[in-house]
């Protein structure tokens, strides 16, 4: 073993931790301490050890190496299943575009799977090292719970931020792209909200379940992570209804600016119509046209035409059409 690896932990249960080898993890017992192991689950080392040599029940294994989870918690004896998700901070992501840690937690092991980079579980491994981190499974579930809520605040205020933005345009008219940045936030804010309502559910069956090394004060952290969690899916509910509210009302001065440009085209097609009808009339080749032989006769058609659109005019005017 192996590249599949990321990192192996024996916590001391002050909040201290201590990077092992995997010559020590094959010697770990319990009785050494509170082992952390993380794995890269695309690796096909780590996936044959987490199926063959983890002694975790096949369903359990499964799930750790599964590529597509929702985030849920599962509990299972004495120890927990759990997948959650947080926003993707990797350089040139999108946030949207959810990370996905999967655990299995009991009271002397943790194993945790991931794909791609998480900046929460390099926090805890930073905490550990300075002597400052979990010192038990239920601390460990609560700290990284709240480590990803946490770096979601960033996303959400940059979505209100964005929203603000698109609103004032919208005001000011100063750009024809509004509309599809407007599509481009909803599309995001449905997709976190896709994948935070189970995180909640997560965190909410994480509260009720019955493991022992779970107690009172534990639940009320959680509660803690949880309502936190709820503000944020409140805050992008919020921020998807201002969206399609912009939305409509970006819909609803292209129409006004439309029914402007249509209602011109409509009075001037009405003042021409009279006048393409008399010229017409007397611009067809055959005999007997009126003032075919005067001189005086074309200067006498145009002020009849002027007298017909001033009369055209005056009575658009007096049916308020103008």
């Amino acid at each position: 073993m192996t590249t599949g690896l990321i990192h192996a932990c024996l916590l001391d249960g002050k909040g201290g931790g201590r990077i092992l080898s995997w010559d020590e993890v094959l010697s770990w017992s319990a009785s050494m301490g509170r082992l952390w192991l993380h794995f890269d689950y695309t690796d096909e080392l780590a996936r044959d050890w987490i199926l063959n040599n983890s002694e975790l029940d096949a369903l359990v294994a499964d799930a750790l190496i599964t590529d597509e989870t929702r985030p849920r918690a599962t509990g299972i004896g004495e120890g927990l299943l759990i997948a959650l998700r947080g926003v993707n901070l990797n350089p040139g992501s999108d946030p949207d575009d959810m990370v996905a840690v999967r655990l299995w937690v009991d009271n002397e092991r943790i194993i945790s799977t991931r794909k791609r980079k998480l900046l929460s579980i390099n926090d805890i491994l930073s905490q550990l090292e300075k002597g400052k981190g979990p010192e038990s499974s239920a601390e460990f579930i609560i700290d990284l719970a709240d480590r990803l809520v946490w770096r979601m605040s960033d996303t959400v205020d940059m979505l209100e931020d964005e929203i603000d933005e698109l609103e004032g345009r919208v005001l000011s008219d100063s750009s024809s792209s509004v509309r599809f940045d407007l599509a481009a936030l909803r599309k995001q804010t449905i997709m976190l909200r896709r994948y935070l309502s189970p995180q909640r559910d997560a965190l909410a069956r994480l509260m009720i379940e019955k493991a022992s090394w779970i107690d009172d004060a534990h639940r009320m952290k959680l509660r803690e992570v949880s309502d936190r969690l709820i503000r944020h899916i409140e805050n992008i509910d919020a921020v998807r209804e201002r969206a399609a509210i912009t939305q409509e009302e970006l819909i609803s001065r292209v129409s006004e600016q439309l029914n402007k440009r249509m209602y011109v085209l409509s009075v001037v097609a009405a003042i021409f119509l009279p006048l393409g009808f008399f010229t017409g009339l007397l611009g067809v080749n055959v005999g007997g046209i009126p003032g075919g032989d005067n001189p005086k006769a074309f200067l006498v058609f145009i002020l009849l035409l002027i007298v017909v659109v001033v009369f055209q005019v005056l009575l658009f005017r007096w049916k308020k059409w103008l």
